[in-house]
């Protein structure tokens, strides 16, 4: 492996060394500017016991380190791992445990990838991304998977100015859409198509330039509402801490929000956005908003306490109504103290704002850090965990609210 790809390689596995790191040794505690202390409403946290360790991974050809959305295809369940099997894997699972390796990114060179980091099923076939890996300068591909283990690249990107780091995609009509959290003409990154062919296509370059308001380094998926995509970016806009955009498959992108504007308003989105009526929700490090097509956003709740959750890193989903997510951070376990870092929650929410503890992770066997968000599965939520479990690699859980 050449220098470069292997310091990515290093950085990208050492995300996980951090997140653990975070339970366990000193830390600034995670409160959020403004907010008022729920130690009276919160106590000791809300956990429920419906919480069950669906399997806990290996590390060895099984994977490591789970890092992705789970995906739904009859009852069975795909998801990646950032590591373990070589290079990452993608996996499937059945509800009951029993887990199958489809295919593992350990290939001279990494030609197809290396640390798969999303995946999602359209028409029969699985397609996501991985962050490293593909042509020799190693910035991430596109892919495609058969459940049957029969593997396709579709695109290696190459930095400039084409992108670097994707993160996900979504199939519109035959083609996907996804983002680069850097790269592109601007180093900024990018949203991208690629053709099922494998033609790619930079639909728009993020500009760090305030003046522009445009937004930097975009790290959740995209969602397509009525032929417009939307999403978010971790930095950029007027304040530097982040926007909410939309785009169109053409390519006209405008800003929709940007993130700093009080001390309530959120910074740093790094999660997609889900639809829920006409209305996009979404989550910042300390917050949870809902904002309008149109760009009037909404605070509905602030994560401003160790047991209430902290650093929401995946996108919401909508079971009748409510609103289920996770937190890398906040929680009741991995601290003695109130204004703990803690090692994550899954958490419910309603249209009102009014939030719920499902679980905290962090005690002895449990996962610790859900990077990744919910699936539904007849009532039951599916996710996974960076770490935790038996072996300290990861984690896939089921919790019925």
């Amino acid at each position: 492996m050449n220098t470069l790809a292997s310091s990515r390689f290093a950085l990208s596995v050492s995300a996980a060394a951090v997140l653990l790191a975070a339970c366990g040794g000193s830390q600034t505690p995670l409160v959020a500017p403004g907010a008022i202390s729920q130690a009276s409403t919160l106590a000791t946290g809300t956990t429920r016991t419906n919480y069950k360790v669906v399997y806990s991974f290996g590390g060895g050809s099984d994977g490591a380190h789970p890092n992705s959305a789970l995906v739904n295809v009859s009852g069975v369940l795909y998801g990646t791992t950032l590591a373990g099997g070589g290079g990452g894997t993608v996996f499937s699972i059945t509800t009951s445990g029993a887990e199958n390796v489809l295919y593992s990114f350990n290939g001279r060179g990494h030609p197809s990838g290396r640390n798969p980091n999303s995946m999602i099923g359209a028409d029969g076939t699985l397609y996501g991304t991985a962050k490293d890996g593909g042509s020799s300068l190693q910035r991430g591909t596109v892919f495609s998977l058969a459940p049957s283990g029969a593997e396709k690249l579709l695109y290696a990107f190459n930095g400039s100015p084409d992108g670097d780091l994707p993160h996900g995609v979504i199939d519109v009509r035959g083609k996907l859409y996804g983002t680069t959290s850097s790269g592109g003409r601007y180093k900024c990154g990018t949203v991208f198509s690629v053709s099922m062919a494998g033609t790619e296509h930079v639909l728009h370059s993020f500009l760090r330039r305030k003046v522009l308001r445009d937004g930097c380094h975009p790290r959740g998926t995209l969602i397509d509402v009525k032929d417009t995509l939307y999403g978010t970016t971790f930095q950029g806009g007027t304040y530097k801490k982040g926007t909410v955009f939309a785009i169109t498959t053409g390519g006209a992108e405008r800003v929709l929000h940007t993130f700093g504007v009080g001390s309530d308003d959120g910074v740093y989105p790094q999660a997609g956005l889900l639809d829920a009526g006409g209305t996009l929700y979404g989550t910042t490090r300390y917050t949870v908003f809902s904002i309008s097509p149109s760009g009037s956003l909404t605070v509905l709740h602030i994560f401003g306490h160790g047991y209430d959750g902290a650093d929401p890193a995946a996108p919401l989903i909508d079971v009748k109504g409510t609103f289920y997510g996770t937190t890398i951070h906040g929680g009741k376990y991995c601290r003695e103290t109130a204004n703990s870092v803690g090692c994550g929650t899954v958490f419910s929410l309603k249209p009102n704002g009014t939030e719920t503890v499902l679980h905290s992770f962090g005690k002895t066997g449990d996962g610790i850090a859900p990077v990744a968000g919910l699936i539904d599965v007849g009532g039951r939520l599916y996710g996974t965990t960076l770490g935790g479990g038996s072996n300290n690699l990861g984690t896939v859980f089921a919790i019925t609210p």
